[in-house]
């Protein structure tokens, strides 16, 4: 019993004999330390978790500062308009109204100015417009005695019907979608509160009063304090997506397929929704730096129509197999050609300059290349014609990249033509060549001379493949592999 009373005393609990002669021992469990352990692993988790958005958060801001700054210019325009309701004489000059001027300022504030001033003018005018047309259906109501709430109510669901149904017309829901929306609101509450309101105009004339205040807030900081104007946003996006094409047709000059060339291709086409949101800013915005009264921002969606078509066939030839030997010294001249004039057209738009002899160079470059790369393909078609099957499975490869290539510089040229369009509405200035000298008694020949110029490109343009081209020998490597 003293052996019991001794292991009792040391903390066993109990013990078990198994036939062997084996012990088993059981201890108790310290719970305190475990939940202890717990509460440190949560403590570090939170820790590292905050860790992880804090780096998240301070790389967008290292990466887009004007992102912070907007952060900033939201809290300048708020501290401002909260001056009417912290000030005595401000706030008993706006009456009890002062809260919508903040609530206008935190609805109305985007991160462009075209977007500021597109979301003031609609909840202007449609604030206004409803509250007039409320206070006159409010008039007309109340001279029929207890017919009015009938009346108020059968005005409300009609215009509610008629400006909802509104908004699936497609010029109404890009303009004026936000627009819609705050008339509604507005009559709403103008039509039902003003039954039980006895002073209806001068609610409406505070609210007003307020709300215009609010904009001309929400302006005037968009617009002084470091602007970021959507038109350009929009001239950027068009010049990053050019490079990123060229890019994607430099990868393909060294015939291999990366990862990181299939990223940018993917961002071009999927640039479509942020090129027409952007475009739709620009236009409510005032001129500003390059970009006039009436700047056609349109066209720059269909520059990026242009290239996204581009950026179809390129994300194609860039899943295919160019690793055959067949065609490749042409076809990486025609990529390399061809990233040449999205280069050229991106000078001449970031610059916005009018087209360069260089880039109508660049452009004849291209379809001299692709000729002679036609040529090629119809030497190869002739020779696997009377070959065996082995070579004609080698040659498919060749023939889908190098007719991807040909489609290439067809769309490469319609950059080009959406370029021109573009420089000929938005009026981008001439840029004299190096050694040319602009004199009057010279016009004629200067005009000859482009005249030459142009029937050159034409008789250059990319042709089908099926059309004759006596003038091209046969590739060299082709040649020669045919004597073998």
């Amino acid at each position: 019993m003293d052996g019991a009373a001794r292991e009792a005393q040391s903390g066993l609990e109990w013990r078990v004999t198994v036939p062997e002669g084996a012990t088993v021992t059981v201890e108790h469990h310290d719970y305190a330390a475990r939940a202890w352990a717990w509460v440190v692993g949560c403590c570090m988790g939170a820790r590292a978790w905050t860790s992880r958005v804090a780096r998240k958060v301070w790389r967008i801001g290292a990466d887009e500062p004007r992102k912070v700054v907007h952060g900033l210019k939201v809290g300048l325009a708020l501290a401002l308009v909260s001056v009417f309701y912290y000030t005595r004489p401000l706030y008993d000059g706006v009456g009890g109204a002062a809260m919508w001027a903040i609530m206008t300022v935190v609805v109305v504030f985007e991160y462009t100015v075209g977007g500021s001033v597109y979301k003031c003018f609609n909840r202007a005018v449609a604030t206004a417009s409803a509250g007039l047309l409320a206070l006159g259906v409010h008039w007309v109501a109340g001279k029929t005695g207890e017919f009015e709430p009938y009346i108020l109510t059968g005005s409300l669901f009609l215009l509610a019907a008629g400006a909802t149904f509104s908004r699936f017309i497609p010029t109404v829901k890009a303009r004026f979608d936000y627009g819609v929306t705050i008339f509604i609101l507005t009559y709403s509450l103008v039509a039902v509160s003003g039954y039980r309101v006895d002073e209806l105009a001068a609610l409406a004339q505070q609210r007003l009063a307020t709300i215009a205040i609010g904009i001309l807030l929400c302006l005037g900081v968009a617009v002084v304090v470091c602007p970021v104007w959507a038109g350009q946003e929009l001239h950027r996006l068009t010049t990053r997506n050019m490079e990123r094409l060229a890019k994607a047709l430099e990868s393909c000059c060294c015939c291999r397929e990366e990862e990181d060339q299939l990223g940018p291709i993917r961002c071009v086409l999927n640039s479509k929704a942020s090129e027409e949101a952007q475009a739709n800013l620009a236009r409510w915005e005032p001129p500003h730096g390059r970009f006039g009264f009436r700047h056609p921002f349109a066209e720059y969606a269909k520059v990026g129509a242009a290239m996204r078509a581009c950026a179809c066939c390129i994300d194609a030839l860039l899943a295919t197999d160019q690793q055959s030997g067949l065609l490749r010294d042409a076809c990486a001249t025609v990529a390399a050609r061809a990233a040449l004039v999205l280069r050229e057209a991106k000078r001449c738009v970031e610059t916005m300059t009018a087209s360069t002899r260089s880039l109508e160079f660049a452009v004849a470059d291209m379809n001299t290349a692709v000729h002679e790369l036609q040529a090629d393909m119809r030497s190869l078609a002739t020779m696997t014609s009377s070959s065996s099957s082995l070579l004609i499975m080698d040659a498919m490869p060749a023939f889908t990249a190098a007719s991807l290539l040909v489609e290439i510089a067809g769309r490469v040229e319609a950059v080009v033509d959406a370029v021109d369009a573009l420089a000929t509405l938005a009026n981008f200035k001439q840029q004299v060549e190096d050694g040319d000298e602009l004199q009057d008694d010279d016009d004629d020949d200067n005009k000859l001379k482009a005249g030459e110029a142009q029937a050159e490109m034409t008789t250059t343009k990319v042709h089908p493949l099926n059309e004759p081209d006596a003038d091209r020998e046969p590739a060299q490597g082709l040649t020669d592999h045919q004597h073998r």
